[in-house]
């Protein structure tokens, strides 16, 4: 049997005792599982070549990942990626939603194809992100929703050999072979609470004269030597580092370095750590120890841990100016109280960076909300978090954690007059922080504190120079928030403000947009007896602009209808406007001949002098007669499918955009409309690929209505047409749709 990570090798684990109920069964379930997993996790690693593996298992919603397993990667380190959202340009996701491998060969192609990535983890890496696939693949059967990442040192190659690949393919095989096995057995497996660290085997323990000669060999060295684990604690130091450093070896044994020196407590040389550890590659620094003493510190790292060697420096080298932090109490200072201990300022800085990064591509409300809950919670030691703005002269609450919903439905629209610690910060723009219930108590003396919590900071949160809300952040001991602490927190109040604003201001915009846009539009298509339609309007892909696109369809008598689709210039109100009246122009003279429709429209937008032009193609369907007669305005060629044949483009005569001549004429088409005959009208957003010919992409449409059955409801066409345009590449045009098929009954769609 494989030994468990962290097991001593040759030790097997004590048989487990027999369940005694459903809840331990479950419980011996889950162990297996995890140890199943963590063996085969192990094994990738060791197979691949990889110094780190990270397993994501997805939630009951398949919306986000979790970080459920990860070798080989610090526990801070794996922080920030333990929750990963569907939609996240993240490799991991995109690899699972995409069903596909992503692979960065190294920091210059991950800074490129990954932004945030890149700006978070500046090191050298290469990484593999995949999917977890059965192998075989089941018929019809559901992906398993996992991923798998792998990072490989910043050493490696930019490309993985077969044999790596070949071993990432196995290991997702296998992966998701056990977790189909385990749905299948009705226990599926679920990610836990918080990531599992998985350690490495540790290595064979020296007998007592090898032991004795390595330390021998140890002391004999003339630089000092220290060890860190992956983690960055210190697991062994010499006396002569010890002495270097400034500090008894009692009091860095089992600490991290940037905790127990406060001079080593800066951004700089907690990165170079960071770096050395992602990257495996060694790695040197200098820096002045309080008394201006400077040393050399060479980091050798391997896929468990980091060894140190530190020199003084000489004359002739360059040395690191000292960066001091500000000044915090002195470690004998009194306190009433234990106080909660404060995440260093480096670890901090990096959360401060990972999330400004991350809210830079939050676009709505809920993506803030997500970001700071899920990221400062656990980055700073809090166990509860709530956002609240200012709406109608009261405080709503917007997100949470660590609270009950209850409890936070009683706080819910509190007023801004009263005078709360909540408020505080809306009135003045100062920051509070209580370091116990004491000191809350005694600023605001009719508080009724029920949330369970010790310590509080309360936060204001201020956008474009204005409060417009509040940041909340518990903690469940008393906590002392120290200076440059403090300072941290007041920034990222300021970052989630922006972002929050921002996104408000979005999701306000983009409701806006999309009720003037659906307003516009037909709510609802007449029916005519034997005729099928369907009709579909997608926005586009990005922004907020509202389109110009439109379709109708008019009801003139029991036999006969007209249609038309238009495409305005433009994505702005101004668009929409013009579209409105388009729509009303076309109404007020639809029954008339389509060249005469076409024109007299043609003349009311350029007595209007909108600026903008719009395109245009008109049917006049005659379903008694079996015609239709087509005019078109510089739009799109209709696609025309008669019964036991393929769709073609309708090749109508050219005729000018609207609202350029008032002048101008149109000619109209008579064609056969007989049972059976499939219409299609769209416009460019259906046919659009950026790089792609126009003409391809009418044909790529064609044939696939061709392909379709031609019994086969028009509604459920016209889904696998937009939802075709969707999958494709991404759209920066509106589209709309509307289909008219001659039936012998009538299914409306």
């Amino acid at each position: 049997m494989r030994n468990l990570p962290g097991r001593e090798p040759g030790a097997e684990p004590p048989e487990p005792p027999e369940p005694s109920g459903p809840a331990e069964a479950a419980e011996a379930v889950d162990r297996a599982d995890q140890r199943a997993l963590g063996e085969a996790l192990m094994e990738v690693c060791a197979e691949a070549g990889a110094s780190v593996g990270m397993l994501y298992l997805p939630d009951p919603s398949r919306r986000v990942l979790h970080l459920a397993m990860t070798f080989g990667l610090a526990r801070d380190f794996a922080l920030p990626w333990s929750r990963v959202v569907m939609d996240d340009s993240i490799p991991v996701a995109d690899a699972v939603r995409d069903g596909r491998f992503v692979w960065l060969g190294g920091q210059e192609e991950t800074a490129r194809r990954y932004p945030r990535l890149g700006l978070v983890l500046p090191y050298d890496f290469a990484l593999a992100a995949a999917p977890l696939v059965p192998d075989p693949v089941p018929e019809a059967a559901e992906p398993t929703g996992a991923g798998l990442v792998l990072l490989w040192p910043g050493s490696h190659a930019p490309h993985l050999t077969e044999r790596e690949r070949a071993a990432v393919d196995s290991a997702c095989g296998r992966l998701a072979n056990h977790l189909r096995r385990a749905a299948d057995a009705g226990h599926p497996v679920r990610p836990p609470a918080h990531p599992v660290m998985l350690r490495p085997l540790p290595p064979p323990t020296p007998g007592p004269a090898e032991a004795a000669a390595a330390m021998a060999f140890i002391r004999r060295l003339p630089e000092g030597n220290c060890a860190l684990d992956l983690n960055g604690t210190i697991t062994f130091i010499t006396a002569e580092a010890a002495d270097m450093l400034g500090a008894p070896v009692s009091r860095l044994r089992g600490a991290l370095p940037w905790e127990a020196l406060t001079w080593m407590d800066t951004p700089v040389i907690e990165d170079h750590y960071r770096a050395a550890a992602i990257s495996r590659m060694p790695r040197s620094f200098t820096a002045t120890t309080p008394i201006g003493r400077s040393l050399r510190f060479d980091l050798y790292p391997d896929d468990t841990g980091i060894s140190v060697r530190i020199t003084p420096v000489t004359a002739d080298e360059p040395v690191e100016p000292p960066v001091h932090p500000p000044a915090v109490h002195p470690p004998d200072a009194p306190t009433a109280v234990p106080a909660e201990p404060s995440p260093s300022r480096a670890t901090a800085l990096y959360q401060l960076m990972h999330l400004a990064a991350a809210l830079t591509e939050a676009v709505h409300a809920r993506d803030v909300v997500d970001q700071a809950a899920d990221m400062l919670v656990p980055a700073l030691g809090a166990q509860a978090l709530a956002l609240l703005v200012a709406e109608e002269q009261r405080l709503r609450i917007v997100g949470y954690r660590g609270y009950t919903a209850e409890l936070m439905a009683r706080h819910d629209g509190i007023p801004l007059g009263i005078h709360t610690a909540s408020t505080h910060g809306l009135r003045t723009g100062e920051p509070l922080f209580f370091t116990d219930a004491d000191e809350l108590a005694a600023a605001f003396p009719d508080v009724v504190i029920a949330d369970g919590m010790a310590a509080w900071a309360f936060l204001p949160l201020i956008a474009s120079g204005q409060p417009i809300g509040t940041l909340i952040l518990a903690y469940a001991r008393p906590h002392t928030f120290v200076p440059g602490e403090r300072a941290i927190l007041i920034s990222l109040a300021g970052l989630i403000a922006q972002a929050l604003d921002r996104a408000r201001l979005y999701d306000a915009t983009h409701q806006l947009a999309h009720s003037l846009q659906t307003g516009l539009l037909p709510h609802a298509l007449p029916g005519v007896p034997h005729l099928e339609v369907a009709a579909s309007y997608l926005p586009a892909a990005h922004g907020l602009d509202i389109g110009g696109d439109f379709y109708d369809l008019i009801r003139i008598d029991d036999t006969t209808v007209a249609a038309t689709v238009g495409d305005v210039q433009g994505h702005n109100v101004n668009a929409a406007a013009l579209m409105g009246q388009v729509r009303t122009a076309v109404h007020a003279t639809a029954g008339d001949p389509p060249a005469e429709v076409l024109a007299r429209t043609n003349r009311l937008l350029t007595d209007l002098e909108p600026g903008l032009f719009t395109s245009c193609v008109y049917a006049h369907i005659d379903l008694a007669a079996h015609t239709a007669q087509l005019a078109t305005a510089g739009h799109p060629p209709p696609l025309l499918r008669h019964a036991g044949g393929p769709a073609k483009m309708l090749h109508l005569p050219p005729g000018l955009l609207l609202g350029i001549d008032p002048h101008a004429l149109y000619t109209a088409v008579e064609i056969p409309f007989e049972p059976g005959t499939l219409l299609t009208l769209y416009t460019d957003g259906l046919v659009e690929v950026p790089g792609e010919d126009l003409e391809e992409g009418i044909a790529a449409v064609a044939a696939r209505i061709t392909a379709t059955p031609e019994h086969h409801p028009v509604r459920t066409l016209a889904d696998d047409l937009i939802g075709h345009a969707r999958g494709g590449a991404p759209r920066t045009d509106d589209l709309a749709l509307l289909l008219l098929r001659f039936a012998q009954e009538t299914q409306r769609g």
